[in-house]
C-alpha cells in the first residue's frame, strides 16, 4: 500500500519553524519591522572593510630639500624592507648639518675679517654718526655671519665662524637696517629716515638679563623746550626700545609685530603687535636724557621645550626647576654655506620667517584663517597660552619684561612672552630649508628703533648707569652663593673663576647682557668642533686624504656631499659671490 503524500494537493502546508538568525543573514534582514516580522531587532551596522592605505609620496621639492639621493626618480630599492629599512630609518633620524662641495680656499680666506668702513654722515646730540659699508646686510629669508678659513677644520672645508671688531657686546652691523647710522663703537644709533631698527649681537635664551637705553635725542619736556633757542626745531625725533626676535622686521619700530615687545617714548606706552597701551603713570613720558632699564626673564630651556613639544602641564610644572644634569640637550644644527661679499667671507643660512599663525593673530582675517593646516581654523581665535594647539601661539610660563626709569622700578608691561624654539619658529618655505632645527641663536635680542634724528645709546654692562637690584657682578664666583658645597680645592678654584651659565640662570639673579657675548663665543667654538667631527664622520671617519684636494671639492671621500647640489660654487670653481643693491 502506497504511503500518503505528506503534502497532498489542496491542503494547507505547515509553517516551518523559524531558525535562529546568524551573522551571515544580517545583510538580508529587513531594514524596518513588518507584520510578518514582529520580532524585528535592528542588526548591528556593518562597517565597510577599510581601504588599503596608499603610500604617500613626497613632492620633488621636498625630496630635494631633504637631500634625498636620486630625488628625481629611479628604480626603487627592492631591499628597502625589514631590518635594513629599520636601520636606514634609525640612521636618518640622526640630524647632521648639510655638507656642501666647496672649492679650495684661497690665500686671503685665511685672513681675519675686516671691520666695516665708517663714513661720516650726521652729527646730532653732540655725537658723530657714521654710515657703515663694505659689509653684507641680513635680507629676507637669509642671515649672514662672519667666517674664516682655518687649516684646523679640514672636514668642514676649512671654514669656521668668527667675529669682527669691536669684539664686545654692541649693535650687530649686519643685523640692522641699511639706513641706520652708528657711532664708532657700535653702541649708539640714529637715522634720518622713518622708523628703522637694529638688533644687538647678543641674544638671550634663558635666565634674567638686563641692559640700558639712554635717550640722546627724542621727546623734550617742558623745561627742555623752554631752554631751546628760538627758531630751533623742537622735535628731536623718537626712540623705541625693547626686545625682539630674529623674525622681527628691521624696517619697522620695536613692537610693530608679534615678534617684538617695545616701549614708546610718547606717554611711556607699551607696544606689541602695533597696539599701544598705557603703562607709565598719566602725564609721564620718556624724555631726552632719561635712562630706561630693560630686564627680561625667560624660563629654562628644558621647560621651554616642554611647551613647544606640547608636554607642558600646569599642575605638574608649577615652578621652573633646575634642569637635571642627566637631561639631554637638543641638537644644534646649523645649515650654512660660505659665500663671498666684496672679498669677505660670510656664512649664509636660511633665516626664520614670520608664520601665518602670528600674522593671523596680529591681523585677523576669515579668509586667511581657513587656510591654516593642519589645525582647525577655530584655533586661531584662541588667545596665546602655554598649551595652545598651534606651537607659534604658545607662551612661556614665568617669562616677563620689567622696566626701570632712571633707576626706579616702573613695572612689568609684558608677561607670558611667545615661545621661540622650533616648531614655534620656522624658516621660509624654500628649497633647502629644513623645519624643526635650532641653530643655537634663537632667542630675544636687545633692540632699539629710531625715527627722524632720534638717537639713543645702549649700555650692555657691566658698569650700568643705574644697576638693577639683584644684579650678578661680572666677577661673580662661588663665594657669592649661600650654599656650601663639599668639593675639592681644585674644583672650588675653578668654580670661583667661572660659575656655570645654567646655575646663574636658575638662581633667579639678573645678569648683564654683555656677559652673553663671551658665552656665545664659547658656544660657537664648541659647535664648530662638533660640526667638524660630524663632517669627518660623514666622510667615513678616515683621516687619510684629509687636506688633499679632491675632484670637485676638499675633504675626504665625499660622503653626503655628493648628494647635495653645488650651491656654494660659482663660476670657474670659485665660492659664490652675492651682490646687494643699495636701497
Amino acid at each position: 500500500m502506497a504511503e500518503a503524500s505528506p503534502n497532498p494537493r489542496g491542503s494547507t502546508p505547515s509553517v516551518p519553524p523559524r531558525r535562529p538568525l546568524n551573522l551571515d543573514d544580517e545583510p538580508h534582514t529587513p531594514a524596518v519591522s513588518s507584520p510578518l516580522n514582529p520580532d524585528f531587532v535592528p542588526s548591528r551596522a556593518r562597517r565597510p572593510p577599510p581601504r588599503e592605505q596608499r603610500e604617500k609620496k613626497e613632492s620633488l621639492k621636498k625630496r630635494e630639500a631633504k637631500g634625498v639621493e636620486n630625488a628625481r626618480g629611479g628604480t626603487p630599492d627592492s631591499q628597502g624592507h625589514g631590518k635594513k629599512a629599520k636601520r636606514a630609518t634609525d640612521a636618518e633620524s640622526v640630524l647632521s648639518p648639510i655638507k656642501y662641495k666647496l672649492p679650495a680656499p684661497i690665500e686671503t680666506d685665511f685672513d681675519p675679517p675686516k671691520a666695516p668702513v665708517f663714513t661720516p654722515a650726521l652729527e646730532t646730540a653732540n655725537r658723530q654718526f657714521y654710515e657703515s659699508s663694505e659689509h653684507v646686510y641680513n635680507r629676507k629669508g637669509f642671515r649672514y655671519t662672519h667666517c674664516i678659513a682655518d687649516p684646523a677644520f679640514p672636514s668642514s672645508q676649512y671654514h669656521r665662524q668668527t667675529e669682527t671688531a669691536p669684539h664686545t657686546a654692541r649693535f650687530n652691523f649686519e643685523d640692522a637696517s641699511s639706513h641706520i647710522l652708528f657711532d664708532g663703537l657700535g653702541t649708539s644709533l640714529t637715522t634720518e629716515k622713518g622708523f628703522r631698527m637694529a638688533r644687538a649681537n647678543v641674544g638671550v635664551r634663558e635666565g634674567k638679563w638686563y641692559y640700558e637705553c639712554k635717550i640722546l635725542s627724542g621727546v623734550r619736556d617742558v623745561n627742555q623746550l623752554a631752554s631751546n633757542p628760538a627758531g630751533q626745531d623742537d622735535s628731536g625725533g623718537h626712540v623705541r626700545m625693547g626686545w625682539a626676535r630674529r623674525e622681527a622686521s628691521l624696517d619697522t619700530p620695536v613692537g610693530f609685530d608679534a615678534y617684538s615687545y617695545g616701549l614708546r617714548d610718547v606717554a611711556g606706552q607699551k607696544v606689541h603687535m602695533s597696539r599701544p597701551k598705557d603703562f607709565m603713570p598719566p602725564g609721564e613720558s620718556i624724555y631726552e636724557g632719561d635712562v630706561v632699564g630693560l630686564e627680561i626673564s625667560l624660563p629654562s630651556l628644558s621647560l621651554h621645550r616642554k611647551v613647544v613639544e606640547g608636554s607642558y602641564n600646569k599642575a605638574v610644572d608649577v615652578a621652573d626647576d633646575v634642569e637635571p644634569p642627566s637631561a639631554g640637550t637638543a641638537d644644534i644644527i646649523r645649515d650654512r654655506v660660505p659665500i663671498r661679499y666684496k672679498s669677505q667671507l660670510y656664512f649664509e643660512q636660511f633665516e626664520y620667517h614670520p608664520t601665518k599663525e602670528l600674522e593671523e593673530l596680529m591681523n585677523p582675517s576669515p579668509t586667511l584663517s581657513t587656510t591654516l593646516t593642519p589645525a582647525p581654523a577655530s584655533n586661531t581665535t584662541l588667545p596665546p597660552s602655554p598649551n595652545h594647539p598651534l606651537p607659534p601661539l604658545r607662551t612661556l610660563p614665568f617669562s616677563s619684561i620689567t622696566i626701570y626709569k632712571n633707576g626706579q622700578l616702573v613695572g612689568q608691561p609684558f608677561t607670558d612672552l611667545l615661545a621661540f624654539l622650533p616648531p614655534a619658529s620656522k624658516p621660509l618655505n624654500q628649497v633647502g630649508a629644513r623645519e624643526g632645527l635650532d641653530d643655537g641663536m634663537l632667542g630675544y635680542f636687545p633692540a632699539v628703533s629710531v625715527f627722524r634724528n632720534g638717537a639713543a645709546e645702549v649700555n650692555f654692562g657691566p658698569d650700568f648707569w643705574f644697576p638693577p637690584p639683584g644684579l650678578v657682578p661680572s666677577n661673580a664666583s662661588a663665594e657669592d652663593d649661600d650654599d656650601v658645597d663639599m668639593i675639592g680645592e681644585a674644583t672650588a678654584a675653578s668654580a670661583k673663576q667661572a660659575p656655570s651659565s645654567s646655575s646663574l640662570a636658575s638662581s633667579g639673579r639678573v645678569r648683564a647682557a654683555c656677559e652673553r657675548f663671551a658665552e656665545q663665543i664659547a658656544e660657537d667654538v664648541v659647535f664648530d668642533i662638533i660640526d667638524e667631527i660630524d663632517c669627518w664622520a660623514q666622510d667615513g671617519g678616515d683621516l687619510k686624504g684629509v687636506g688633499e684636494q679632491k675632484s670637485g671639492g676638499w675633504g675626504g671621500d665625499g660622503g653626503r656631499a655628493e648628494e647635495v647640489a653645488v650651491a656654494a660654487v660659482g663660476v670657474e670653481g670659485e665660492i659664490k659671490e652675492i651682490v646687494q643693491e643699495e636701497e
